[in-house]
């Protein structure tokens, strides 16, 4: 049995109900909270006693998100082509 340990400062739950058809309205709070939009992907995961669902987000989504970090990025992306390359002579 794995052991989960959660900590959180707050905790937010809502409650849904399962409809005949096997669907759930996803709480506002929480669509709001994740950004969570119409026509986003999410994925379940199941674990042994829960399941939890994820937010799947696009690449777009993701776009400028490194720019903060484009120094570091480009520098280990170099070096990763370097090791690659003398690994590929030998």
């Amino acid at each position: 049995m794995a052991l989960i340990i959660f900590c959180m400062v707050k905790v937010l739950t809502e409650t849904a109900t399962v409809t005949s058809k096997s669907m759930v309205t996803i709480p506002v709070k929480i669509r709001q909270k994740y950004g969570i939009k119409e026509g986003m992907k999410v994925e379940f995961v199941e674990l042994e006693d829960a399941v939890l669902m994820i937010p799947l987000r696009s690449l777009k989504e993701f776009r400028g998100v490194d720019k903060v970090h484009e120094k570091v990025l480009r520098e280990a992306i170099r070096e990763l082509n370097e090791e690659h390359r003398k690994e590929a002579g030998e």
